[in-house]
Order: C-alpha cells, then structure tokens, then sequence
C-alpha cells in the first residue's frame, strides 16, 4: 500500500528528472550546437576538456569552493547554534533573522552585496575610501573574485544550517548535558564531548549537501562576476553554461555536467553506505 502510494510522486520525478539527465548522458557524446544534426563523435568531447585549461580552471575553483564549504560556514553554524542553546529568551526571533536569507531570492542578495556592500561607487567599500580606508572591490580583482562571491554564499547559507543545527541540539537528551555539567564540564567541553557527538548524523548530512550544492554552485557566481575576470571565478556549471549558450557547443556542456554530476553521485552514494552501516552495526 505504502509504495502504490509513493508512486505517483515517484513516476513525475522520473520524469522530470530521469528525462533529461538521459538526455545529458547522451548528448556528451555528440557533437551539437543546438540547431543543425547532432554528430555522433564518442569521447571526444571528454578528451576537449583534458586539454582545456579552462576546464581545468573551473574544477580548481570548484574544489576550493568545496573545500570552503565544508569548513567555513559549517563552524559558524555549530557555534551559533550551540549559543543558542545558552539563550532564554528571543531564540525564535534569532533562528527567524539567521534563516532569513536562505528563503530571499538569490539575485536579491547578491545585488544586494554587489551595489550595496562591495561597489566602489556606492557600496561600503566607497564609504571605506571616503574615510580614508583603502579598499577595492574583491569582484574585480582575479586574486579575491571567487572568494568575494563565496563570501556572499557562505553569509547566506550559514544561518540555515545554523537553525538545523540548533534543532538537533534541542533532541539531545537532557540526562547527558545535567550529568556532564555534574561532572564539571564547562561549555566547550560540553559542546565537544557531549553536544557534538549526539547530532553526528544532522553534521554529515549537512555536510554531505553543502558538498553536493558546491559542486552545482551557479547562480551567485554568474550574477556576480559571470566566471570572470579572466575566469578566474569560473565554475564547472557557468562553464558548462558558457560552453552551451555562448560557443553554442552542447556536447562539451554535457560532458562537463556529467563530470561534476558524478562527483555529486559519487558522495551521495557513499553517504548512503557509511548511514547503513551506522544503522545496521
């Protein structure tokens, strides 16, 4: 009864889902460019991207956008969420302000961060050398484009995991935290030996998706700086957007799709096992 009643979800996600990720698979093995006869050229579109620097560019960004990710806005959401758990009153309205800009459109923010934070003409970066504070806008320099736009990214998703995370450090029961603040354990020893190891699952998952979502990354990344200057902010998406909207070249946006679509795959899969071996000792 329980499946026939998934099924109809199942069978829309098929497809819209199976559909054209097929669709993909396929495509990376032609050459096309959207309007004449697709030409069947095996994998060659693969071995285009070994010797593209740019392609080399981008999956070098993408794992530094990865690496960021993991860390980053993932400590801040532990911190936060553990000080949460220290505050009586008002901890509706703070989980209301981080989760905020999770649930505001993403060109919203970044046009936000881009005229009001980072322009030199009328951002803080203007006030900053008005008031005699040399700054310049990181979109603009190779050296701090991807990191300016990560920054935008991390501001936006921390407050979500945050509110995850706080959620799961209310289940933890309240015999472990009385018994070790019997103990003496103070509040970072608590955090670390008590509070921590009890929301292990709601950790790897979150970070199992921000692992995931960091390879797909696009849309900040185009609306702020378009992959450049000088790609130096190119992604393996906007590549592969470029690639398919710009040279007119699908089977090379394709084969590039399906190489960050196999790192998501690849984590997701191995996410599954170790869950089942914690589930099934």
């Amino acid at each position: 009864m329980g499946r026939l009643l998934i099924a109809p979800a199942l069978i829309i996600n098929m497809l819209i889902m199976l559909g054209p990720a097929l669709f993909t698979v396929v495509l990376a093995f032609y050459r096309w460019d959207g309007a004449s006869t697709p030409v069947f050229v095996g994998f060659d579109n693969f071995v285009s991207l070994l010797g593209d620097r740019a392609f080399w560019s981008a999956l070098q960004n993408n794992l530094l956008w990865t690496a960021i990710f993991l860390t980053v806005p993932v400590a801040i959401a532990l911190v936060a969420g553990t000080l949460l758990l220290t505050v009586r009153k008002g901890t509706m309205l703070f989980q209301l302000i981080f989760f905020t800009p999770i649930i505001i459109a993403t060109v919203v923010w970044a046009k936000i961060w881009q005229l009001m934070i980072y322009s030199p003409v009328s951002g803080i970066v203007n006030l900053a050398n008005d008031a005699g504070i040399p700054l310049r806008d990181p979109l603009s320099m190779p050296q701090t484009a991807l990191l300016g736009v990560a920054i935008v990214d991390i501001w936006r998703w921390w407050g979500f995991l945050a509110v995850i995370f706080f959620g799961a450090l209310r289940q933890v029961p309240t015999e472990r935290v009385e018994a070790a603040r019997l103990d003496g354990a103070g509040f970072f020893q608590l955090a670390w030996y008590v509070l921590l190891p009890a929301i292990r699952p709601t950790i790897m998952l979150m970070m199992v998706l921000s692992l995931i979502w960091s390879f797909l990354v696009f849309d900040f990344v185009f609306i702020l700086t378009g992959g450049g200057p000088a790609r130096s902010s190119e992604v393996l998406a906007t590549f592969a957007y470029r690639s398919a909207f710009y040279q007119g070249n699908f089977g090379i946006a394709a084969a590039a799709a399906l190489v960050f679509g196999v790192f998501g795959l690849a984590v997701s899969v191995v996410y599954v096992r170790v869950q089942l071996k914690e589930d099934n000792p």
